[in-house]
């Protein structure tokens, strides 16, 4: 369904599984985030393979006319690992040039359900919003209840006191690909950012290169 105004967001940055799960309402997840990017006009940056969810959000985000680009570190390359590309694709050093890149490239951010490396890159994010390196949304498509868990556990850091309520709020989450972005449009910073905004700088987060001997 087309969307009747153009999103606030040119590109959003999405983080999900390099597997599809056992069940196929996250595969559904994935080509309806894609769908909603399309009527919104929304390009895409992602992992830069055409594996699992990944593949299935990018390729959908392609087909409907969206620009896509993948951030890949060169280790992962190979198309045994990543599948083919879609999309243009940029080639960094390390994982984390890919986070400092992918950060760079988007207006958002936004998890679908997936391992270990989504949920790092995730709360990397929250954690630079914490800090005030970026003020971009952070959102979980919690489809089915994935993050039910991780979301009960920031509740319970809240609790006990090592995150803040203010911080807390960073986090949006929703069922549906529509009512998170619907969420994300309306977000607006309420937390005390640890160091002033301004004295971060994108370009600089990637580690320095390392010299030769």
């Amino acid at each position: 369904m087309e969307s009747n105004s153009r999103s606030k967001f040119k590109k959003i940055c999405v983080f999900c599984g390099s597997n599809p799960g056992h069940r196929k309402v996250f595969s559904d997840a994935a080509i309806d985030l894609g769908n909603e990017l399309v009527s919104r006009k929304i390009d895409l940056v992602y992992g830069g393979g055409s594996v699992g969810l990944m593949g299935l959000i990018s390729q959908r985000v392609q087909e409907g006319g969206c620009h896509v680009l993948g951030v890949i570190p060169k280790a992962l390359v190979p198309i045994e690992i990543s599948g083919e590309s879609v999309g243009d694709v940029k080639i960094v050093s390390d994982m984390h040039e890919r986070k400092a890149e992918m950060a760079i490239q988007a207006d958002a951010f936004i998890a679908l359900p997936g391992g270990y490396g989504t949920m790092e890159e995730t709360l990397e994010m929250i954690t630079w919003a914490q800090l005030g390196i970026h003020k971009k949304p952070v959102g979980l498509l919690n489809v089915e209840g994935y993050y039910n868990s991780l979301l009960a556990l920031f509740d319970n850091g809240v609790e006990e006191g090592f995150i803040k309520p203010g911080a807390r709020d960073i986090v949006l989450a929703a069922p549906s690909a529509r009512e998170l972005l619907s969420k994300m449009e309306q977000y607006t910073p309420s937390h005390d950012h640890v160091a002033p905004h301004e004295s971060w700088h994108m370009e600089e987060l990637a580690y320095p290169k390392e010299q030769s001997p």
